[in-house]
């Protein structure tokens, strides 16, 4: 019976082609999807780590040349020719879009699509269902005030466009209170399946060996995009304020890339942290959470971040900014210390408490893995997604 059964072909478009949450969301359920049910494509801005292992994973790989984050008259109307020139090559029954500047120019190379496919009173073809993954709103963003009208409206005209918008928090969803979003809005928060780790000896051993680091110390660590939105420079203040007026002899890693990291590499410099604070790439990162003793994430803005609950199958006791969807996960005192954005002084507060009270962070952390276990199911996840594509 199966063999009769048509499959569903589904076009996931995502505008830069790194590894952050948007592009672990793309991945997981491309891959993830049942191949006898759906055929699917994923068109992408850039030749990064995303577009490397959908290709491993022998998923379908179209790369969108002009495609890019920053606003640009020129490039933005050649990456809609480009987009609506693939939507119409590849004929999807679904169009899933993710991230800001894709989901904007894909929504609307959609829906022009689906009304070229109209002759007369005559439909050549079923219409593709456009979806909306918003994985956070760009307008809640650190911007001038003008810069967030303007994206609000854009982020807005993509939600009403768009056929459903999937939130990943309810936090996401109740942020969008505009007009004619309500009916669109669907939350279906983020999920991952289980993941294997180093032992804590092998992942202090590996980090170690790189950073030229003792062993015997209280370790601190973050997994994240080197972007402004992560507020890592209020976690290098805090340690500094660990190192040098507490005197505590701590040693803090910041795993990731992106376009911060110069000005990061000059804020330890600053801070006199260069044996403390220590910025490491490595694409997998999450193998390596049971090196910390504490696992930092002092972001300004979330969606629902992918990475607090790869700290969550880890057991890993959190410390996170009070903001988007982490309060979903890490409730303050017993998942995990919830701590302001942009407050330095609080976040070296927290990790004072936890570098005092290993019982406290053994319960933080083993709480930490019963929510994200019981709570954030893959399989849950993937089964309301496949249920929107019908």
């Amino acid at each position: 019976m199966l063999k009769n059964i048509k499959k569903r072909k589904i076009l996931y478009i995502i505008t830069k082609s790194n590894w952050g949450g948007a592009q672990r969301y793309v991945y997981d359920l491309a891959t993830s999807l049942p191949k006898e049910r759906f055929a699917v494509a994923v068109a992408l801005g850039g030749n990064g780590i995303l577009k490397e292992k959908l290709e491993t994973s022998g998923v379908q790989v179209i790369t969108l040349s002009s495609l890019q984050r920053n606003i640009g008259l020129a490039k933005d109307f050649s990456s809609f020719i480009e987009t609506f020139r693939i939507i119409k090559k590849e004929c999807p029954d679904i169009i899933h879009l993710n991230s800001s500047k894709a989901g904007f120019l894909g929504a609307i190379a959609a829906r022009l699509y689906n009304a070229s496919e109209v002759r007369g009173l005559r439909r050549r073809r079923k219409r593709s269902k456009i979806i909306f993954t918003a994985h956070g709103w760009a307008f809640r963003e650190e911007r001038p005030w003008l810069n967030r009208l303007f994206i609000g409206f854009f982020q807005w005209l993509t939600v009403v466009i768009s056929h459903a918008t999937i939130t990943v928090s309810e936090t996401t969803k109740n942020e969008m209170r505009f007009p004619f979003t309500k009916n669109k809005l669907i939350t279906i928060k983020n999920a991952i399946q289980k993941l294997s780790f180093l032992s804590h000896d092998q992942a202090r051993k590996e980090l170690a060996q790189r950073c030229d680091t003792p062993t015997n110390t209280f370790w601190i660590g973050t997994i994240a995009e080197l972007t402004k939105n992560k507020g890592l420079k209020y976690a290098i203040s805090a340690v500094a304020k660990i190192v040098h007026t507490h005197k505590k002899p701590v040693v803090y890693f910041i795993i990731g890339s992106g376009e911060q990291r110069n000005e990061l590499q000059t804020i330890i410099h600053e801070h006199k942290l260069e044996q403390n604070v220590f910025l490491v790439s490595d694409n997998n990162a999450a193998r390596l959470l049971p090196a910390f003793d504490c696992f930092l994430l002092p972001s300004i803005k979330e969606g629902l971040p992918y990475v607090l609950l790869e700290a969550g199958n880890a057991a890993s006791p959190t410390i996170a900014s009070d903001v988007g969807g982490i309060p979903e996960i890490i409730h303050n005192e017993e998942t995990g210390i919830l701590v302001p954005p942009r407050d330095s002084n609080v976040i070296a507060s927290a990790l004072l408490k936890f570098t005092q009270d290993d019982k406290v962070r053994k319960r933080y952390g083993e709480k930490l893995y019963n929510i994200v276990k019981n709570d954030f199911s893959f399989k849950e996840m993937l089964e309301k997604t496949i249920a929107l594509y019908k």
